[in-house]
């Protein structure tokens, strides 16, 4: 029960690493708001997995959607301890110039300016506590980039230097900040980072990965848990790969 007593928000949490990270941390005490822009996934599984979890629909790149999950968040929980900055996307493998505008907002939307929109609603009341944990699921892709996944790359790139941002401006105040970089694993968006889900493209993928499997949501749920508990304490400004050995 590392997580007794202590509350958290998953954003994306109604599928892929998300929903593995709510159940890891249910499982270990905490009680979580599932926020996803999937309202109604979100509300399924709340009901599914008991009284300590309770969904809400969010869309992270929307400044009046994430103020209003910081107000309820606040009214259900009273206060919150943990926040991990799951929720994100990718445009389909393409040369770069090819990518269109409406897919790199969307992109530079749901993967970057989000962080910046939870901390300006969640941050404050964090610093007036002395005390909380932010972890960013960044990406692989940001360290050890794959051609024609540009945007996305540059996306996770960025979440990983805005981590180590937040964690040297955030610590005096007593706030943690730390990032985990998946390589490609079994969710929702690996036919997007794939182009297309067939065994040789699988095949080609696993390749690149020393330990040949994909990262699983159990994967990320474990490390999640281990740098958003108090066993971290000393753990600030990391980004720490969960790769098979894919970065080596």
């Amino acid at each position: 029960m590392r997580l007794e007593g202590k509350t958290a928000i998953v954003t994306g949490g109604a599928s892929g690493f998300g929903a593995g990270i709510v159940q890891k941390f249910l499982s270990e005490g905490a009680r979580v708001m599932i926020a996803d822009v999937n309202g109604d996934a979100a509300e399924v599984q709340a009901k599914q997995l008991g009284p300590n979890a309770i969904a809400q629909l969010v869309d992270v790149a929307d400044a009046s959607s994430v103020q209003a999950m910081a107000d309820i968040v606040q009214d259900r929980f009273g206060h919150l301890d943990i926040l991990v900055n799951n929720a994100g996307i990718t445009h389909m493998p393409m040369p770069l110039e090819e990518v269109t505008e409406d897919d790199f907002d969307r992109v530079f939307n749901v993967n970057m300016k989000s962080v910046y929109l939870t901390a300006r609603a969640l941050v404050p009341a964090m610093k007036a506590r002395g005390t909380g944990a932010i972890l960013n699921v960044a990406s692989t892709a940001g360290l050890s980039p794959r051609p024609n996944l540009n945007w996305y790359n540059a996306s996770k790139g960025w979440m990983i230097t805005a981590t180590k941002t937040m964690a040297v401006e955030l610590a005096p105040s007593g706030v943690r900040v730390n990032a985990i970089c998946p390589v490609a694993g079994e969710t929702p968006l690996l036919k997007s980072f794939m182009g297309e889900d067939t065994p040789e493209m699988r095949a080609k993928f696993l390749a690149t990965i020393p330990l040949g499997r994909f990262s699983t949501p159990e994967d990320m749920a474990n490390a999640a848990c281990f740098l958003c508990s108090d066993e971290a304490s000393m753990i600030t400004g990391t980004a720490l790969e969960i790769d098979g050995g894919r970065c080596i």
